[in-house]
């Protein structure tokens, strides 16, 4: 398994000079690179849970690169990827790109371009896992709290007073006020309008 420290460049082409020249590039700009010479090595080995982003040569005997850009999708795997081909189709770019594809570049690739495109699709990635995070961490506290909560939070995100949610929760004021501040406590925050923006990202 990576560093997950350290982001990593995954190469994919079969050809060898392609995968050493790249690799040699990005490794002097800083670039932890792992090369492989097919799509079926680098799925056997690839690690969905590793930061980085994957350059892949569009033609690939087996299975191509589009092949593999759809498994990951299949798999919800959202590796960032940067295509590498030496034909320019404009079909497959534009296929490539409705599903996600970080650049679209030609071979002999420009080591400005590339470089670019890779500082992008890192920045993607962790833009990616740092969303992911922090809904885990809402899903968590939502988790934590009992039925009752959830019904007050329901019920506070919709605008009501806690004379409100008394009476259509068939209580007491004072026992709204109670299940609310604990509520809040377990969601970690203070403000009404920092809960909604919990509930929402919890709702997608």
């Amino acid at each position: 398994m990576s560093d997950v420290t350290a982001p990593t460049v995954y190469l994919i082409d079969d050809d060898e000079r392609i995968l050493k020249a790249v690799k040699r590039l990005l490794g002097t700009f800083g670039h932890y690179v792992e090369a492989y010479s097919s799509a079926e090595k680098f799925l056997e080995r690839h690690d969905p849970d590793a930061p980085g982003c994957a350059i892949m040569d569009l033609d690939l005997p087996g299975m191509d690169g589009l092949a593999v850009q759809e498994r990951l999708a299949t798999e919800s795997v959202r590796r960032p990827v940067i295509f590498l081909t030496g034909q320019g189709d404009i079909a497959a770019t534009v296929r490539a790109m409705k599903a996600g594809a970080v650049d679209f570049l030609t071979k002999p690739v420009n080591a400005a371009c590339l470089l670019a495109a890779v500082s992008t699709a890192l920045e993607r990635d962790a833009s990616s896992r740092k969303e992911d995070e922090h809904r885990r961490m809402v899903e968590q506290r939502m988790a934590s709290l009992t039925a009752r909560e959830r019904e007050v939070l329901s019920c506070v995100v919709a605008g009501r007073l806690n004379k409100q949610i008394a009476a259509e929760l068939g209580t007491v004021e004072k026992t709204v006020k109670v299940h609310r501040g604990r509520m809040m406590e377990k969601m970690g925050v203070r403000t009404v309008a920092d809960l909604v923006r919990l509930s929402v990202v919890a709702d997608h």
